[in-house]
C-alpha cells in the first residue's frame, strides 16, 4: 500500500480527490472551520439524533452533495491523544474499506495540528484494516481494494506528519509480515520457511542473513536448542541476520525472537482443546522478522542483529524427556523437568551466542509462559529486566508505539525455584510466579550484557471468533531500537 500526505485545511476537505474520506472528530461540538458541505450534513445528523458527539459514535455518508469522495466515514475520538485517534479512525475505516474505494483520505476535525505520533496512528491503522490472511483459504473474502491511503493535514505540520507516515508505513509492513507467517499453519511455516523468508528480506533490503542447519549447531555446542529440536523429522533452522546502518565498531542491538513453530509439549503433551492455536507459538519470531523489515526500510543509523531459534517441539522416541539433563551453549547444565517449558531451552542458547557481537543491549521476545497470561491479560505484554535504564526505554517505546507493556519484578528470591539436584538448573520452578521463574531462567545467561525480556503470551494472537496474530509487539521493538540511533 502506498501511504501519502497532502497539505489542506478543514475547509478544503470537501474537495479533496479521493474515493472515501474519513473524518475523526474531536470535541463536543464541529469544527467551525470544516467545509459546509461536510458540516451541514454532520450538523443535520446530529440534529436528528443520527450522530452524536461522543466516543464510539460513527456515522456513514454516501455521496453528500458537494463533496467529492463518493464515501465519507466519520468516528467521534474521545480526546486528541494517539491513542483515541487510532480507535477511531479504526471505526470509521470499518465503515468503508469492504466497499469499492481504491484510494483513502484520512483527516483529523477539530485538533489544533497534527503531528508524527499522530500520523502513525492513522497510518498504523489503516495497515492493520487491509490485513487479509489468504494463504491457505482462497475462499475468504476479497482484500480491500485500498491501494492508497493520504493523511491531510495543515502547512505547519506537514513536516512531522511526513515523518509519522514514513514510520508508520515502516511499521504496519512489518506488522502484516509478522501476522502473515504467525498465522500460517504450521504445516506451512516450518523452520525452513522461516529461513527462507528471512533470506526474502536479505535479498529485498540488502541484508546479510546467514541460516545454520543441525550440523552448525551442533558444532556450536547449542546442546539445550539441540535438544527441543530431536522429537520432531521437521529440521531446525537458526537463524542470524543483520542490518548495518553504523560503523562496524559500534555496539549493535540484537533481538531474539522464540521460533517454535508449532508446540505440543513434547513428551508433557498439552491438552487437546485449543492446541491449534499452537502454531502461534513463533509470535516471538515473526515480530523480530517484522521489526527487522521496518528497520531496513527506515534505515536508522544503527547496527540490528537478529538471532531466531526455530525447530518444532514435537513427542516422539528421540525427544527429550522429563529428568534429561542437556548442556547449553554456555556450559550450564539444565535438567529439563517440563518438556513443555521448551522457549526458554532454544533461547537461552540464542542468548549465549549474543555475547559474540558485543551487544549494546539484547531483546528477547517470546510467547512463552501462560503464567503471563494469568498475570496481564490481552492487553499488557510482560517486560522483565534488572536494567532500569532498559526498562524505561522500553516503556517509552511502548507508550509512543501504542504497543503497552507492564513492568515485572525480578527478585533475586524467584531464583530459588530453579535450583536442582542433579544440575545447575531446572527448567521450571512451581506454578505460582511462572512467568517471572521463566524470565529467571533466562536472565542467566545474560550477564554479559544489558537485557530485557518480553512475554508476549497474552498479546501476540487472538482466540475466538477474531483468531488471528497481532503482529505484536513490531510497533515496540521498531520504536525502541529507532531510539539507541540516538
Amino acid at each position: 500500500m502506498d501511504f501519502r500526505h497532502q497539505i489542506t485545511t478543514p475547509g478544503a476537505l470537501a474537495g479533496v480527490s479521493v474515493d472515501a474520506l474519513v473524518l475523526v472528530v474531536i470535541g463536543d461540538a464541529l469544527d467551525p472551520s470544516l467545509d459546509p458541505a461536510l458540516s451541514g450534513p454532520l450538523a443535520d445528523a446530529i440534529e436528528h439524533g443520527d450522530l452524536k458527539l461522543k466516543k464510539g459514535k460513527a456515522l456513514y455518508l454516501h455521496r453528500p452533495n458537494g463533496v467529492r469522495a463518493a464515501r465519507v466515514a466519520v468516528a467521534v475520538a474521545e480526546d486528541a491523544l494517539p491513542k483515541s485517534l487510532k480507535a477511531a479512525a479504526a471505526q470509521a475505516i470499518g465503515l468503508v474499506k469492504g466497499g469499492g474505494a481504491r484510494h483513502l483520505g484520512l483527516a483529523i476535525v477539530g485538533a489544533a495540528a497534527m503531528g508524527a505520533a499522530e500520523a502513525e496512528a492513522l497510518v498504523a491503522c489503516a495497515g492493520d484494516a487491509v490485513y487479509t490472511y489468504r494463504h491457505t483459504k482462497p475462499s475468504a473474502a476479497p482484500a480491500p481494494s485500498l491501494k492508497v491511503v493520504t493523511v491531510f493535514c495543515g502547512k505547519a505540520d506537514a513536516k512531522a506528519v511526513q515523518q509519522g507516515v514514513r514510520q508508520g508505513q515502516a511499521i504496519a509492513a512489518g506488522v502484516a509480515l509478522a501476522r502473515e507467517y504467525a498465522n500460517r499453519p504450521a504445516n506451512h511455516c516450518t523452520p525452513s520457511v522461516l529461513a527462507a523468508q528471512a533470506k526474502k528480506l536479505g535479498k529485498d533490503f540488502d541484508l546479510k542473513v546467514d541460516v545454520l542447519d543441525r550440523k552448525a549447531v551442533e558444532k556450536l555446542g547449542m546442546g539445550s536448542f539441540l535438544a527441543v529440536a530431536q522429537g520432531s523429522d521437521e529440521p531446525l533452522r537458526f537463524i542470524v541476520a543483520r542490518y548495518d546502518g553504523a560503523p562496524k565498531g559500534r555496539a549493535p542491538v540484537v533481538l531474539v525472537g522464540k521460533g517454535i513453530t508449532f508446540d505440543t509439549g513434547g513428551i508433557s503433551i498439552k491438552p487437546a482443546a485449543d492446541m491449534d492455536e499452537m502454531k502461534f507459538d513463533m509470535g516471538g519470531a515473526a515480530s523480530v522478522l517484522g521489526a527487522l523489515r521496518a528497520i531496513a526500510e527506515l534505515k536508522p543509523a544503527l547496527n540490528l542483529v537478529c538471532l531466531i531459534p526455530a525447530c518444532e517441539n514435537m513427542p516422539s522416541g528421540r525427544a527429550v524427556k522429563p529428568g534429561d539433563v542437556v548442556t547449553s551453549l554456555s556450559g550450564q547444565t539444565i535438567e529439563i523437568l517440563n518438556t513443555d517449558a521448551e522457549g526458554r531451552l532454544i533461547l537461552c542458547d540464542a542468548l549465549t551466542y549474543a555475547e559474540r557481537f558485543k551487544p549494546a543491549v539484547v531483546v528477547d521476545v517470546a510467547t512463552l509462559t501462560g503464567a503471563c497470561v494469568i498475570a496481564l491479560g490481552h492487553h499488557h505484554s510482560g517486560l522483565f529486566t534488572a536494567d532500569d535504564r532498559v526498562a524505561q526505554q522500553m516503556l517509552d517505546a511502548s507508550r509512543a508505539a501504542l504497543d503497552p507493556c507492564w513492568r515485572m519484578p525480578l527478585d533475586e528470591e524467584y531464583d530459588e525455584a530453579l535450583k536442582s539436584n542433579f544440575a545447575d538448573m531446572g527448567n521450571v520452578g512451581g506454578r505460582a510466579g511462572g512467568a517471572i521463574t521463566a524470565a529467571m531462567f533466562l536472565r542467566r545467561f545474560t550477564a554479559k550484557y544489558p537485557w530485557a525480556h518480553l512475554d508476549i503470551a497474552g498479546t501476540a494472537w487472538r482466540s475466538g471468533a477474531a483468531k488471528g496474530s497481532t503482529g505484536r509487539p513490531v510497533g515496540l521493538l521498531t520504536h525502541f531500537v529507532l531510539a539507541q540511533a540516538g
